[in-house]
Formats: C-alpha cells, structure tokens, sequence
C-alpha cells in the first residue's frame, strides 16, 4: 500500500491499478448494466522491482479474486427484491389493513412504508452457526402509514414466515422487541404535513407577505417563485397534551448549492398544531429581535410603527459555497500523491453473502434503513468477538437563544441513514482501488439501490505499526489495516461511518462529521455560539451517536471488567520509608444497577470484557478492553426538555445490559413522535439484572461538542468533526499477533555499513504502473437506482436520488 521504493530507498516506481466489475446483488441477477456495475478498482498482480536497474519491467497482470464461499447464508442480508416484492403484494390483498399504493395516497390513507428483514434473534441465529440447527425461518418487519382515522399511527408489524406462501403466511403486530406496550404502534404526528403547509404556515406567511417583502424582498407562499423557507423545530413540543410549533423563515439558495441552513433571517412564530383539523390551529405568537408579539396585528403594529428595528438578513453568496475560492497555495495545481495496491485486493469478498475475510479477520454485513451498515459475527481466525457491531441512533442537539434552536433535537433515524447513503466517489471518499458494493433499502413500493455505496480497502497508515533502533540494527513493521466504509448524507449533514481492522487484532470504530451546520441568526445569541459572519451565528449542538457491540469473547458468557490506576501510600520490606506510588484496582460489574458509566477522570480505568473462565497461559483473563481514541462524549443537557425519554441512551458514556432478543435496539425511529412514552426507553434495559458471566451488550456513545466557528463555513471538516472508539485485545492473545505479518523489516548497520536486510519472505513487486490508469472516471456517477415493487416491475429500472433537503 502506498509507494514503495525502488530499490530499497531510491525512487518511485508506480504500478497499473486497474478496474473490473463487481457484482453485489443477491441472485437472481439482473440484466442492467448499473447492477452489474458495481465496481472495484482491484489491482492487477504486480512484484515491485527491488533493482536500481528498471529495464524489462513489465506492467502488472490482471487477476481476479479466487473463488470464496462465506461458511454459512448471510442470516443479516435484506430481503430480495423477489422478496419484497411478494411481501408488499400480500399485504395490499389483506383487506383489513385498507392500504392504498403511496403515491395515490392521501392525508387520510393508510400506506406501507417500509418492508426489510425482521432481523433474527441471536438465539435463533447461533443455535444455526454455532450448532446443527437449520436457518432460522426469514419473517419481514413492515412499517404501517395508518392515516384513516382521527388518530393516526405508525404501526410495526411481523410479516412471515417467507417466502410468501397464501394460508401460511400471517401478519401480526411487533412489540416484543419495544418496551412500550401498544401493539407496535405510536401516534403519527406528520399525517397532516402536506396541509400543514398549504392550509396552514403558507396562510401564516401571507398575513405578513408585505412585512417579508419589506424586509428580505421574497415571500413563502408555497409558490414556484418563492424566495423564502419556512420550518422549525423537531421533534414538535408535546407539553399539556398539545402539540407546539416553531417555526422561523429562511433564505433560499439560488443556485446548486445547499446553503439553506446557513441563511436565517431571524423571524420566528409559535402555532398550536393539535388535532387534525386545520381550523383550529392557530397561531400564538411572532418573536422578533427578542421581542415576543402575541397576535399578528401586534407584529404588524410594531412593524409599521416607524419605530422597528429592521436586522440584516443572511444572504448567499461565494462564502456559502464549496468550490474552490481565493488565491491557488503553491504546487497545489500539481497531482498529489496517490496510494496504489501492487497486489491486487489482499482481501476476499462473497459477493452474494456479503461476506468478508482479511488478515485473519472475517465478518458479514447488513445494511437497513434506520441505520445503515451494520457487521456481524466478527471473527478472528474463526473465533468470534462481536456478534454484532453497529449504529443505532444519531442525535443532534441543539441551544440557542431563539425558540428554533432551542427546540431542535434531531434524531435521524427517523429520516434513516440508509436512504442517503449515497454512491461514493472514488478517489475522494475511498481510494480509488477499493471494492465498491451496492446497498439497497425498501420506500414507497420500490427498492432504490445507492450504486457503490460501501467500500473495504486496505491502507498503509502514515506510522508503523512497531519500530525499535539500536546501535546495531533498527526494526520496523508496516501498519497496514483494513476498512469498510459508508457516507449517509442525513439532511445538512454528511456522517463517514468506517470500522477498521488491525494486524494487532485491535477494531476502530470512527465517525467524521461534514456538511452544512444549521445555523442561527446572531442577534442576542452570543452565549450560545460565535459570530461567524455578517448575520450568522454558529450556533451550539451537540453529535452524540450510540452504537451497539455485542460482545462473545470465548462464548456469550461475559463479564466486564475494570482495572484502575489508583494513587496509593505503600510500606514495602525494602525501602525504610513509605512510598507515593499507584497500584491496580480490579473490580467487575455486577448488575445493570451499576452499569451506566462516564469515562474515568484522566483516562486511568480500563473496561474490558473478558470470559472470567478463560485464562492465558499466565492465569490472566483473555478479554478486549473498550478505549475510546477521541472525542468519545455524552449530551451536554441534562434531562433534555426536547427529549424527554427518547433518548437516555445519550446521557452516559459506556452502557452494560445483560443481552436479550427482547431489546435488540437502544431506540427506535419513531421515538420523536412520542417522547413521554417513546418506542424504546432505554432507561427500562436497566432493571437490576446480574452481569457477571452472562451474555452482555456494551452500548457507547461517540460524537462531538460543537461549537461552529468560521472555520466551518462553508462546510464543517472532517479533520476536526471526528469521533473514535477502540476494541483492543488485552492478554487475548499471549503475544502481538502482528508479528504474523511478512511487511516488516531488520536492518543490520555497522560503521555506517548494512550488513544485512531481513526481509521476512514479503514479495517485491516488479511491476510497471501508468497513474492514468489510477484516476477514477467521475462521470461514472450515478446517483440511485430503483425498481417498483408493487406492482413489481424488476425489467424498468430508473434513476432517483433523494435527498432531505
């Protein structure tokens, strides 16, 4: 991985990387050309050349990976559009559920949502890859759009077991794995959102049309030739028994790029929402320059007066987009260094099992809507670690001094991270040589597939992986590791979620954070954010993302484990004094009652899992400690008004809980549509269970304290906006594993002479490299491609790219 001399230390010599198809798609497989088009830049076969002399190199050889077979069906994997399709045909003939195809349906309909795998419980998934036990029987989970009644629902029901048979077939509601107890059902608070806006805050902007004609020159009015926005706050407040909105005008871009959420004008105004019914909402109040106007006529009274004080308005210009802009830096113009695979892909890929081997490690891969890309059954040479190791939800939560801000709690997975995980760009987003795979998710009766959505690479890091120097020889290992990667673009923000693997058998899980900030209008808001330019404020939030890693170190009977440098006073038979010292506390945790932990002050415990009857060779506890590498953090907020109970996930750092099929999942999309009595508390995991040798799920929270500044502008970076977590083997193994690799090297000197350089049996490469060949062809892109499902039309695909804003 990436350049590599020519002759011990002298030159470059580059190598042909080049690109060949790889299909992703579960069988059967389909005819068009973007499924099959999946593609990897693998590297063709290729031997450096270690000779000063670079005649008769020849270029590399294209090879394909060998034929590889995952160990068992891929129990994780999504439905098959055969699949989805017969599940959404059955339930549109189930009469008592009175759906109507989505894009006939109205306000007061019920529609299907969502159809994906019901995930199966880990009992039943390791009694199969564990035990003789057969597949476990695939069931659909669906998503219900019930709208037909004065209190509409979002419904979770079981569909199954599948393939779809007529008489054996069945739906059911889903509640098991939810601690609220309503069926798999919680209110539906956007079932009137097209009226909301057409009867509603569009009626609301034109009673002061003249005021927004006066003050930025545009209207909202719902019109092809409007200037202005108008949204707020998520979720909706929820005191009293009434639903409360915010919402405030922004200026609209007026060109490609997606600056919306830098341009506030800072007018808000407050409406009670409740009911279904249009005419009795009303509005109850304009704020304006921290002045609160209880009635439009005040406001308008105000305004007119000759007395208001008019603030400026952000408006859009080469400061809010992302092109280049100001004066080239020196040799900027001139190719950067590009990383090249010599050997082609060093890793194996099932394609249809989604299923991946590298260096020892292997794991599967699922992907879905609410959370995008997740991993399975991790293992080192055929011992499993994690059984499952993946996001679960994403918060951003804002404070500012106006009513917006200070309302907005997002929590995305009720948008889904896997419908904008869009299709990645080679070179940029990955290294141009990576394997790309496809990832679909289920919307509206069709499938919409993101072309090369996830990518794996192996990369050489820009430090070793060991080094030592004498005054006789220097020893040094390559820290080459492995990535899977995926980007969901979740409204203004881009999150780069990777899970990386190392020679050492450490994991890192990471999250960068880009994007457009959501930002606020300045005025009075400076002990929420900075002033970032003319009338924009960066306004304060905090990123906090839970994830789930189950852990089987040695089988799923676990115990977490943490050892402590404590400062100590200690006698000892050899010193006439008492000694200031520190000395190791050893403690485990012992029930759910103690297991909702911060990090340590000065980073001085350590958590890990370990299997307490399995020891090394040395009587030590075999076990992987959790080591958080940066900005590992909770939310800021205590007992957040905004969320109530929908996301005590966010309140700790590291979370134990003994692991049940019952409570797979720490939230639930639809949380924000009641935070009182949420899908999924997590607060009710902890009951008091023992945690001492049993199976354990470890919950952690990654993300950043965010305070934008005018660094962000444009975009945030994800330089800085970045998050990380690692799953390190303590005593697991009786030594560094990385010793296995062949990339090392000893270099025996004397009197400024090599005696000898011992290079372990790694292959030099004698290959030839044309860098043109390294260069991607953008206009590849693609966007989305999709399919309809009911009625199923697999032979008509079309390109569709959605996206929140």
């Amino acid at each position: 991985m990436g350049f590599r001399s020519a002759g011990r230390l002298f030159g470059v010599v580059a190598t042909i990387v080049s690109s060949f198809t790889l299909d992703v798609l579960a069988a059967p497989q389909p005819k068009a050309a973007w499924v099959r088009g999946a593609r990897s830049r693998l590297a063709k076969s290729s031997k450096w050349n270690s000779k000063r002399e670079l005649s008769n190199i020849t270029q590399c050889e294209q090879t394909s990976p060998p034929d590889f077979k995952a160990p068992f069906e891929n129990v994780w994997a999504r439905l098959t559009d055969d699949e989805a399709a017969s599940v959404a045909a059955w339930l549109f003939h189930q009469p008592e559920l009175n759906l109507t195809v989505s894009d006939k349906a109205g306000e007061w309909d019920n529609s299907l949502l969502l159809v994906e795998l019901m995930v199966p419980n880990k009992t039943d998934v390791l009694a199969y890859i564990d035990g003789n036990a057969t597949a476990p029987t695939r069931y659909a989970h669906a998503v219900l759009d019930i709208r037909a009644t004065e209190e509409p629902t979002y419904t979770d029901i079981l569909v199954g077991p599948i393939p779809v048979v007529n008489g054996t077939t069945t739906w059911q509601p889903l509640e098991y794995p939810y601690t609220r107890k309503t069926g798999g059902s919680i209110r539906n608070l956007d079932a009137d959102s097209d009226s909301l806006y057409s009867e509603y805050i569009y009626k609301v902007s034109a009673s002061i049309a003249d005021i927004t004609m006066d003050l930025w020159g545009g209207t909202a009015l719902g019109k092809d030739n409007d200037t202005l926005d108008i949204w707020g706050i998520d979720p909706v407040w929820q005191y009293d028994g009434k639903l409360t909105r915010w919402d405030t005008f922004w200026n609209l871009p007026n060109d490609v790029f997606d600056a919306e959420t830098l341009l506030p004008l800072g007018l808000f105004f407050k409406s009670d929402v409740t009911g279904r019914d249009p005419s009795k909402w009303k509005l109850e109040g304009w704020l304006y320059n921290d002045i609160f106007y209880p009635t439009t006529e005040a406001f308008r009274t105000a305004y007119w007066s000759g007395n208001f004080t008019k603030l400026g308005a952000n408006v859009e210009g080469d400061w809010a987009r992302t092109d280049q802009d100001g004066p080239v830096l020196p040799m900027d113009d001139q190719s950067p260094p590009v990383a090249v695979t010599p050997a082609g892909a060093r890793y194996s890929v099932d394609r249809e099992e989604q299923y991946v081997e590298w260096m020892g490690f292997s794991f599967y891969l699922s992907f879905s809507r609410d959370t995008g890309l997740s991993l399975f059954d991790i293992r080192y040479k055929g011992q499993r670690i994690l059984y499952e190791l993946g996001l679960q939800e994403a918060l951003a939560h804002y404070a500012g001094n106006d009513p917006v801000q200070s309302g907005t709690s997002y929590l995305d997975t009720y948008y889904g991270f896997g419908p904008y995980a869009f299709q990645l760009v080679p070179g940029y987003d990955c290294p141009s040589y990576a394997t790309y795979m496809n990832t679909s998710y289920y919307v509206d009766e069709t499938t919409h597939t993101h072309i090369n959505s996830v990518c794996f690479f192996e990369f050489d890091a820009d430090y070793p992986m060991q080094r030592h120097s004498t005054s006789s020889y220097v020893a040094n290992t390559k820290n080459v590791y492995f990535s899977v990667r995926s980007v969901s673009t979740v409204g203004n923000y881009d999150y780069m979620f990777t899970y990386s693997f190392h020679m050492d058998g450490s994991i890192h899980v990471e999250v960068r954070a880009s994007g457009y900030i959501q930002s606020a209008y300045y005025a009075h808001n400076a002990d929420y954010g900075y002033h970032i330019h003319d009338y924009l404020s960066g306004s304060m939030h905090d990123h906090v993302l839970n994830y789930k890693a189950d852990f089987d170190i040695f089988g799923t009977d676990n115990t977490m484990e943490l050892t402590t440098n404590v400062p100590v006073t200690e006698s000892y038979v050899w010193s006439d004094h008492p000694r200031n010292t520190m000395k190791l506390k050893r403690s485990h945790i012992k029930n759910e009652d103690e297991s909702r932990l911060f990090w340590d002050f000065n980073s001085q415990t350590q958590y890990r899992i370990v299997n307490t009857d399995v020891r090394n060779k040395y009587g030590e506890y075999r076990g992987y400690r959790i080591l958080p590498s940066d900005n590992a953090i909770h939310l800021t907020i205590q007992d957040s008004s905004n969320l109530v109970n929908s996301a005590n996930w966010a309140k700790h750092d590291l979370m134990i809980t003994k692991r049940k099929d019952t409570e797979p999942r720490s939230a639930h999309a639809y949380n924000n549509q009641d935070v009182y009595n949420p899908v999924i508390d997590f607060d009710e995991f902890f009951d008091g269970e023992n945690l001492e040798q049993e199976d354990l799920a470890v919950w952690f929270n990654l993300g950043m304290h965010h305070v934008p500044h005018t660094g962000d502008l444009p975009n945030t970076v994800f330089t800085t906006a970045h998050s990380g977590i690692q799953f390190m083997p303590l005593n697991y193994f009786d030594t560094d594993i990385s010793k296995q690799t062949v990339n090392m090297v000893r270099i025996n000197y004397n009197d400024g002479n090599v005696s000898k350089v011992k290079t372990f049996g790694q292959e030099e490469a004698t290959c030839s490299v044309d860098l043109s060949e390294q260069e991607p062809d953008l206009y590849d892109y693609q966007g989305d491609v999709v399919i309809r499902k009911f009625p199923y039309n697999p032979n008509d695909p079309y390109f569709e790219t959605d996206s929140i804003v």
